[in-house]
């Protein structure tokens, strides 16, 4: 930072989350998986063969803390730049401070590139040729799933570490050090706050450690007496939300939760993923549409009152809004969770839409075919077609309705659970039937395999 331009850094106020940030890798927490003795990424860190990396993890984790730690650890320039505010000018500007402590003093750079997923896939191809010609060391920072938001790329020249939320525990140990450091943290305020109220913040905080010290900040501006108690709590968290983040990982990884936890008949689980959801700020709308979904997916014939139950709660949301409409959609999923499963449906549909797309367009057979005219009639549409009707049970044997390249094809099989047995069972005798007819639309099967 430029010293004239914004005055005396030292005197300028950091938050406590800036003041506290590690100077040391052992003060790194709730990344044991990654910074343990023994762990692939401490054994780069502590022989200093670093590589490109991809830090990968929600916000508040560490992953630019732990990027500065490895920097200064194995003694490399650092460079930082964010695809948020950055563009081509800050990539070469960047690149080209490299080439100088390259040159002059033969260090190599560690590049940090934050939210490198915000930039497109020709300003992501911008830093190839300089990580594989050694002129930087490339880690990038996403809280996006990698293998959707960069290029293969840059994906395949480097090795991704999964940051985790930091749990209550680690947490509440960095609330403890904030408010015993007297040099960066709040030591010299003498705070006070009982085991309780730490547990409450590290909660509110939901992993997020950052978070978690500016929740602490604002606490300790609002206490009265130098106690960090719940009524201050109450002040600080009362319009406060837990992190949610409607267009990432987080978001699908919780609805995946939920639809596992239906198909898996654990009505309990299915709550609690939902309660998650709607806690977190999820549009209650978006539920009821996947729930609908999930209706057909995942117990479809064997039970299809789950769709109309599941319509009537999007129904029900779309027409009063909260918390009847939640509550209908709740109803809706424990519904689900206890229905009779069958994914049958959605195998047949899947099977028939791949057999669309792999086979050729045949025609529609011209018994089957709508003759609403008397050129029509005189072309052959609709000749012998046989009202299923005027038959015993409403059922043609013998007769078959898809094109004759795929008369024995066979896309729906009914498992054994719930209404599809009944469903199996009549379908199992309608398929006896047509094999014993003597009437075969196109020729007996016997005649089909000689």
């Amino acid at each position: 930072m430029n010293q004239e331009l914004f005055g005396n850094t030292e005197a300028t106020y950091q938050p406590l989350a800036a003041r506290m940030r590690p100077t040391k890798l052992v003060d790194v927490v709730g990344q044991n998986h990654l910074l343990a003795d023994g762990m692939p990424l401490r054994e780069a860190i502590n022989s200093s063969s670093l590589h490109s990396m991809i830090f990968w993890g929600p916000p508040g984790v560490g992953k630019t803390t732990l990027a500065r730690l490895i920097a200064l650890q194995c003694d490399v320039h650092f460079e930082s730049i964010s695809a948020v505010l950055s563009g081509v000018k800050e990539i070469r500007a960047a690149i080209d401070s490299a080439k100088n402590q390259q040159q002059m003093n033969g260090r190599k750079t560690l590049l940090f590139v934050d939210e490198v997923h915000r930039f497109n896939k020709s300003q992501q191809d911008a830093f190839l040729p300089f990580v594989e010609d050694g002129t930087v060391i490339f880690i990038g920072a996403t809280t996006e799933n990698p293998s959707f938001e960069l290029n293969n790329a840059l994906l395949s020249r480097s090795r991704v570490y999964k940051l985790r939320s930091i749990d209550n525990e680690a947490l509440v140990l960095l609330i403890t050090r904030a408010l015993e450091n007297d040099e960066h943290g709040l030591g010299k305020m003498q705070l006070k706050a009982d085991g309780k109220v730490l547990l409450q913040l590290a909660q509110s905080a939901d992993g997020d450690g950052r978070r978690a010290l500016n929740l602490l900040e604002i606490a300790s501006d609002l206490t009265r007496n130098g106690v960090i108690d719940e009524q201050v709590l109450s002040e600080v968290l009362g319009s406060d939300f837990r992190r949610f983040d409607k267009g990432g990982d987080v978001f699908y990884e919780q609805i995946s939760a939920l639809h596992k936890a239906v198909r898996g008949s654990s009505p309990d689980a299915a709550l609690y993923w939902l309660a998650r959801m709607l806690d977190g700020g999820c549009d209650p709308l978006y539920i009821a549409r996947r729930v609908v979904r999930m209706a057909s997916e995942d117990i479809g014939n064997a039970d299809p009152r789950a769709l109309a139950i599941c319509m009537n709660a999007w129904d029900v949301q779309q027409r009063l809004g909260s918390p009847e409409g939640e509550l209908s959609i709740a109803q809706a999923v424990v519904y689900l969770a206890v229905a009779a499963k069958s994914n049958a449906v959605y195998a047949a549909f899947n099977m028939a839409m791949e057999v669309v797309k792999s086979s050729s367009s045949d025609e529609v057979p011209m018994h089957i075919r709508n003759a609403p005219t008397s050129m029509m009639k005189d072309m052959g549409y609709g000749e012998e077609y046989q009202y299923a009707h005027n038959f015993e049970d409403a059922f043609v044997a013998g007769e078959n309705y898809l094109p004759e390249s795929l008369s024995e094809m066979e896309f729906y099989h009914p498992v054994k659970r719930g209404m599809e047995i009944q469903i199996g069972e009549k379908l199992a005798r309608y398929r006896e039937m047509n094999a014993s007819s003597s009437f075969q639309r196109y020729g007996t099967k016997a005649k089909d395999h000689d």
